[in-house]
C-alpha cells in the first residue's frame, strides 16, 4: 500500500481544497477532547498551533500525525501532553497537527515553527516522522528532541543513531496490550475467526498484529480448549487512518469481514471504523464485536459493541524525559516501558493499560483477568517455536524472543492470514 511520502503527493489536490485552521495553545489540562461519533471520511487540513510560550516558566512543543480528536494515537498523544502540563505548574505545549496533510510544509518545518514560537522541546508522535526529526535535528544539535515509536537512541537497535545526543525515544510495550485485546476478541468470537484492521506495514505494526494474534491463539486453545485452528486474518488500508482515494476504506474492510463470517474485528488504525461498522451490523441484528485502539475512551463511540481497548499513557513516559530537560539535567534515552502490572490501569503509573469494553460478558471478562494475570506472573508468549509466514523460525523451541527481535519482525506470524508488506 501507500507510504506517507506517497500519499503526501497523491493527495496534494485534497488536501489544497480544504481551509487551513489553527489550534489554540493548551495552558492547562481540563477535559479529554470531544470524542468524534463517526469515522474519518476525508483527508484533515492541516493545522497549526499560532500561539506561543508566553507567560509560561516552561513550554514544548508536539507534531502530531493525525487531529487531536481522532480517538486514537493522536488524542492519545495529546492527552498524554495535557498529563505532562498538569504536573508541571506554569508550563505550557503547543501543538501541529496532521502534519502530513499540507505538502507545502515538512515535518521539519512545523517543528521550526514550534521552535521559533518558543518551544524547549520537540516530541515527534508517530515512527513516520522519521525523516523530519532527522532533519531538525541536525540543525539544532542542542534542541532536545524527543520521538514517540522511535529507536535512534536504542545503542543495540537496528536504527541507532551515535551523532544524534539529543534526541530520546519513548515507546510503552504495546505487545502486551494487544495480547490482551486478541485475548477478548478470541474469547468472545463464536465462528473462530477475527479480522485485523490494520494500518501501514512497518515493524511496529507487524509486531502489535502479531502480539494480537498470539494473546487471541493462546485464549483460544488453551484458555477455551479449542482445537480447530483460529483463522486471524489481517488486511492493511495503507495509512493510519482513511484518505479516500488513496487508502483502502477500513469500513469497507469492516463490511467485508462482518459479511464474511467474522464475528470480532480488531482495530490497528487511529480512527473508529472497527467499533462504528460492528454497530451498524449490530443493529441490523447481526451479533458482532470490536476492539478499539490507542485511546482509553475510544469504545465510547459504540459501547455495545466494541470489547475493549488497549491503550498508552504517554504522560507516564514523558514526564520523566520532559522534567529533566526544564531541570536542566536531560540525557538521552531510550524507553521501552512495560504496563505497570500491579494495576495496569493506574494512570500515574502504567505506560499501557486495557479498557474493558460495555459488549465484554462478564464470564469472559473474569477469564480476562486470569489471562492478565498469567502475563502479570511472567507468561512469556514470545516463546518458541514460532515461525514466520514463509516458515522460517522466528523462535526456535524453548527459546524466548529478545527484545530487538520483538521489535524487528520483518513478517506476519505462521498461522495468521494476510500480507506481511502492503502491496
Amino acid at each position: 500500500m501507500f507510504s506517507k511520502r506517497t500519499w503526501l503527493v497523491v493527495s496534494v489536490l485534497v488536501v489544497l481544497a480544504m481551509a487551513m485552521s489553527a489550534c489554540g495553545t493548551v495552558a492547562t489540562p481540563t477535559t479529554a477532547p470531544a470524542a468524534t461519533t463517526a469515522a474519518t471520511t476525508v483527508a484533515p487540513a492541516a493545522t497549526a498551533d499560532t500561539g506561543t510560550c508566553e507567560n509560561s516558566d516552561f513550554c514544548w512543543g508536539m507534531l502530531l500525525v493525525g487531529p487531536h480528536t481522532d480517538n486514537g494515537w493522536s488524542t492519545a498523544t495529546y492527552l498524554g501532553a495535557q498529563y505532562v502540563v498538569s504536573k508541571m505548574p506554569n508550563s505550557k505545549f503547543i501543538y501541529a497537527e496532521n502534519v502530513f496533510a499540507d505538502p507545502n510544509t515538512t515535518v521539519a518545518q512545523y517543528a521550526e515553527q514550534l521552535l521559533n514560537r518558543g518551544a524547549k522541546v520537540i516530541v515527534f508522535n508517530s515512527d513516520d516522522m522519521k525523516d523530519g526529526l532527522t532533519e531538525f535535528a541536525a540543525a539544532h544539535p542542542t534542541v532536545p528532541v524527543i520521538w514517540l515509536s522511535g529507536d535512534f537512541a536504542w545503542k543495540d537497535g537496528q536504527r541507532y543513531q551515535a551523532s544524534m545526543t539529543q534526541e530520546s525515544d519513548i515507546m510503552g510495550r504495546m505487545e502486551y496490550g494487544k495480547m490482551i485485546a486478541g485475548c477478548a476478541a478470541a474469547l468472545t468470537t463464536k465462528t473462530g475467526k477475527i479480522g485485523f484492521l490494520g494500518a501501514l506495514t512497518n515493524d511496529e505494526t507487524r509486531r502489535l498484529s502479531n502480539a494480537a494474534f498470539l494473546g487471541a491463539n493462546y485464549c483460544w486453545t488453551t484458555v477455551l480448549g479449542k482445537t480447530t485452528p483460529l483463522v486471524f486474518d489481517v488486511k492493511w488500508i495503507g495509512f493510519w487512518y482513511n484518505i479516500p482515494g488513496t487508502t483502502q476504506d477500513p469500513s469497507q474492510i469492516a463490511d467485508n469481514y462482518f459479511s464474511n463470517g467474522y464475528d470480532v474485528v480488531m482495530s490497528g488504525i487511529d480512527s473508529t471504523e472497527a467499533v462504528t461498522e460492528a454497530k451498524k451490523f449490530r443493529d441490523k441484528g447481526q451479533d458482532v464485536y470490536a476492539v478499539q485502539y490507542d485511546y482509553e475512551d475510544a469504545c465510547s463511540v459504540a459501547p455495545d459493541a466494541c470489547l475493549g481497548v488497549p491503550y498508552y499513557n504517554w504522560g507516564v513516559m514523558m514526564l520523566p524525559v520532559i522534567q529533566s530537560v526544564k531541570d536542566g539535567n536531560y540525557t538521552r534515552q531510550f524507553i521501552f516501558q512495560a504496563p505497570d502490572w500491579t494495576n495496569i490501569n493506574n494512570a500515574d503509573t502504567s505506560a499501557v493499560g486495557f479498557k474493558k469494553g460495555a459488549a465484554l460478558s462478564a464470564d469472559n471478562s473474569t477469564k480476562l483477568d486470569g489471562f492478565i494475570s498469567k502475563l502479570a506472573g511472567g507468561l512469556n508468549l514470545y516463546t518458541g517455536p514460532l515461525s514466520f509466514q514463509d516458515g522460517s523460525v522466528f523462535l526456535a523451541d524453548g527459546k524466548t524472543a529478545t527484545d530487538q527481535q520483538i521489535w524487528y519482525e520483518e513478517q506476519l506470524l505462521m498461522g495468521m492470514t494476510g500480507e506481511s508488506v502492503s502491496k
